[in-house]
């Protein structure tokens, strides 16, 4: 027979997993007689589990809803696929659960046995995902970082930047982001000594060091914080464009990942958007199908300039006969501006 605490344990695991239980069921499935079962249904009341009774020949018992979640005993099987399951949503697929799965993942897999943890991996390894396009980030490396961010532990790893230069960094890690299925890392540079940003899969084997002392994080909402240095302060450069559209009408064209509006009046809005090249930037004002007005960087209006003629010289007849397109006007009197197609334009690929 089974120790009182074990037994605990195994009868906790039983009402869990299903709705309702006989008394003689459970003390079969015990092995113990149903004087001992009331003892042990006291118990679990006793630790602040809400176990109801109902007296007769249909009664039984059934684990009630408390005002906190209990712990919950999974069997091999639930382990692997709770598991499975919370790997899948860090990784992106279901939106708006990423931060929470992976905290859940980092509570499992500490208290996951050998056995069930290669099993998990296994799993992982034979799947192929075919969405996104983006960069993979290990599991481990993002289970590494959110225990350092709980813990605050310093972390230490390489990193990669955008054009490839290599530099060591030791950093106190804040919070975690998802955004457009790429995962960043809000941290105080300790060698910088400033607020940085990085992206997780140019992140080389991040290693937990000396605990630290939690800093006052860098503004009240993080979310607006992180999404305004993902979308723009990050590149290697950044635009401030007015647009000829209302906030409501950008919004539809402008993705959350691709930059940061702000309304100037009903009729215009403030766009702010970065990108690792000028011709990143202006492929993404041009795609907008608003009206605007560059006021910085200078370079992107020469830039635009000099990509229009391009294209006005690209777009007119082989034979010459409408004009060359470039110094009378645009190609086939047809006007090069104004607004294209009406659906999204494609994201940029937020990050460096």
């Amino acid at each position: 027979m089974l120790g009182t605490s074990a037994r605990l344990l195994r009868l906790l695991s039983l009402l869990q997993a299903r709705r309702d239980w006989t008394g003689a069921g459970l003390a079969e499935r015990l092995e113990i007689d149903v004087r001992t079962l009331r003892r042990d249904i006291e118990r679990l009341r006793d630790l602040g589990y809400p176990v109801h009774a109902a007296r007769g020949v249909a009664g039984g018992y059934r684990l009630g809803a408390g005002a906190a979640l209990p712990p919950l005993l999974l069997d091999d099987e639930e382990a692997v696929a709770v598991a499975v399951g919370l790997r899948t949503a860090a990784d992106g697929t279901v939106a708006g659960i990423e931060e929470s799965s992976l905290r859940a993942l980092v509570k499992l897999e500490q208290v996951l046995p050998s056995r069930l943890r290669h099993r998990v991996n296994a799993l992982q390894e034979a799947t192929i995902g075919l969405g996104g396009g983006s960069p993979l980030v290990d599991h481990t490396t993002l289970t590494a970082i959110a225990s350092a961010c709980r813990d605050h532990r310093q972390l230490g790893f390489g990193y990669r930047s955008h054009d490839g230069t290599a530099t060591a960094r030791i950093v106190e890690p804040l919070k975690l982001a998802h955004m457009a299925r790429r995962w960043y890392l809000l941290a105080w540079d300790t060698g910088r000594q400033d607020w940085r940003t990085f992206r997780v899969d140019r992140m080389d084997a991040p290693s937990p060091r000396a605990r630290f002392t939690p800093r006052q994080p860098p503004a009240a909402d993080l979310a607006a914080y992180l999404s305004r240095r993902i979308t723009t302060q990050i590149y290697g450069w950044r635009a401030r464009i007015t647009l000829h559209a209302s906030v409501e009408q950008a919004r539809t064209r402008v993705l959350p990942t691709a930059g940061t509006l702000s309304p100037i009046d009903g009729r215009t809005c403030l766009l702010e958007i970065g990108a690792d090249s000028l011709d990143g930037l202006a492929y993404l004002v041009g795609m907008l199908g608003f009206e605007f007005e560059i006021h910085e960087p200078e370079e992107l209006r020469a830039h635009v300039t000099s990509l229009a003629t391009r294209l006005l010289r690209g777009a007119a007849p082989p034979d010459g006969a409408a004009g060359d397109g470039v110094t009378g006007g645009s190609p086939r009197g047809r006007d090069p501006g104004g607004p294209g197609s009406t659906g999204p334009y494609p994201s940029p690929t937020p990050g460096r």
